[in-house]
């Protein structure tokens, strides 16, 4: 079982960056793939990036190709999530997760743990 928690939310310019991080806890960190997703008011939440076990393998949204970059460090436990030229529809709740599944990519579905979320907000 691995526990999460999320840093680095917060209130940002259109055009900001911000850098999301995720630590886990547990001695098996690198057994599992990581993502972040995001669910804003009245939305369902969806996927934003993900990360396999030894990091050669990243996966995005479209909406965020070429914005956002995710990585992990397997030796401190760490999944982050920097995010450049922010806009106003980043705006949400944004989500750590962990799946044991080996190619989980976006499916919300397979991942089993969750972290409580951090808040960005990005003013126009």
């Amino acid at each position: 079982q691995v526990q999460l928690v999320e840093s680095g939310g917060g209130l940002v310019q259109a055009g900001g960056s911000l850098r999301l991080s995720c630590a886990a806890s547990g001695r098996t960190f690198s057994s599992y793939a990581m993502a972040w997703f995001r669910q804003a008011p009245g939305k369902e939440r969806e996927f934003v990036a993900t990360i396999g076990r030894s990091s050669y393998s990243t996966v995005y949204a479209d909406s965020v190709k070429g914005r956002f970059t995710i990585s992990r460090d397997n030796a401190k436990n760490t999944v982050d999530l920097q995010m450049n030229s922010l806009k106003p529809e980043d705006t949400a709740v944004y989500y750590c997760a962990a799946s044991i599944v080996v190619a989980p990519r976006g499916r919300r579905d397979q991942y089993q743990y969750w972290g409580q979320g951090t808040q960005v907000t990005v003013s126009s």
